[in-house]
């Protein structure tokens, strides 16, 4: 009886080997006949029922059965091995006849140029590169750069919150007055990164931008130090025949305030489309430290003065590669950025 049981395991076993088509169905057989709840497993538990004098045959015969059903797998399964190689290799074979395939290198954005020729510029000029946090307290972004709770420039600026006190960035001021706060002395850094204001998306205005701004801060600081420091960035920058213009304006952290143009670098200050036919270009907007926030940032007014300037990276690079939109910057189309 036992015999038979065998036999009949051992032929059914080697029938759905045969027709196993992959290494899973193989697995399952392998699992469902030798496995500890299989059918030849099902059938030592039953050992204990057979006489004493023959248990060594029924054993061998179990043995017998085992091994030829592992055979039998493994067998199958290196023929089905085989198969799946050698369809694998067929699919994946090269000819080498064929002409090669150009890949695309990748190459610096716009903007990244840019930034890295501003850095460039200021860096030989004795700058530090500094950065901060994307998102910054109020008491960073607004109170310690002399713009007070209710002040208008808050209104002017949208400023996207986040809670009452932590916002977006809407400028890399902070970063100023994050140094400021350390109290070392002298300062002379740049600061470049991203920035947040709620403006509709058009050719010149973006909810993400970024700034490049400038601080020193030491004793002794004079406005002719500015003044000569951003003649030494245009010149550098924008060509060795550019002069520099500063205007009047105002600005909540700095006392006294002005906006800067550059000569038109396209048509050397005669007049063209870039500059609307002013011969000027305006590029930033720069000042002293008002006495208020080298106070509020722990350093005497009486004692150190300072100044400060920032520059929008996207409005430099649309100059200086003559673009005249700025979405072109972040629409990410190849045949644009493949121009640089």
């Amino acid at each position: 009886m036992m015999k038979e049981k065998l036999q009949a395991i051992r032929e059914d076993a080697i029938a759905k080997i045969e027709a196993a088509k992959d290494l899973e169905a193989l697995n399952e057989i392998k699992v469902s006949i030798l496995g500890k709840k299989g059918d030849l497993t099902q059938v030592l538990k039953g050992m204990k029922d057979v006489s004493p004098e023959d248990r060594p045959k029924v054993g061998q015969l179990v043995n017998d059965t085992r091994s030829a059903i592992e055979e039998r797998l493994e067998n199958v399964k290196r023929d089905i091995a085989r198969k799946l190689r050698e369809e694998k290799m067929k699919n994946e074979v090269i000819d080498v006849t064929l002409p090669g395939r150009m890949q695309m290198k990748g190459h610096r954005h716009p903007n990244q140029i840019a930034l890295e020729e501003l850095e460039r510029v200021f860096i030989g000029m004795g700058y530090e590169i500094v950065e901060g946090p994307e998102i910054e307290y109020d008491h960073y972004n607004f109170e310690l750069l002399n713009i007070p709770a209710n002040h208008p420039a808050k209104d002017e600026q949208d400023t996207f919150y986040i809670t009452k006190d932590i916002l977006l960035r809407t400028q890399t001021s902070p970063v100023q007055a994050r140094v400021m706060e350390t109290g070392r002395m002298p300062i002379r850094i740049l600061a470049p990164g991203r920035v947040f204001r709620s403006d509709e998306v058009d050719a010149t205005h973006s909810p993400s931008f970024h700034q490049v701004e400038g601080l020193v801060v030491d004793k002794n600081i004079t406005f002719a130090d500015l003044k000569g420091t951003l003649e030494q960035f245009a010149r550098e920058f924008f060509g060795p025949d550019t002069k520099v213009k500063l205007r009047p304006h105002h600005f909540p952290f700095t006392e006294p305030s002005a906006e800067v143009d550059v000569s038109c670098f396209k048509c050397g200050g005669k007049g063209c489309r870039m500059c609307k036919g002013s011969g000027w270009i305006e590029i930033l907007g720069c000042g002293m430290v008002h006495p208020n926030v080298l106070r509020d940032c722990g350093i005497d007014p009486e004692e150190y003065s300072g100044f400060a300037f920032g520059i929008g990276l996207e409005r430099v690079a649309l100059l200086k590669y003559e673009i005249d939109d700025m979405r072109l910057l972040y629409e990410n189309d190849m045949r644009f950025l493949k121009q640089f």
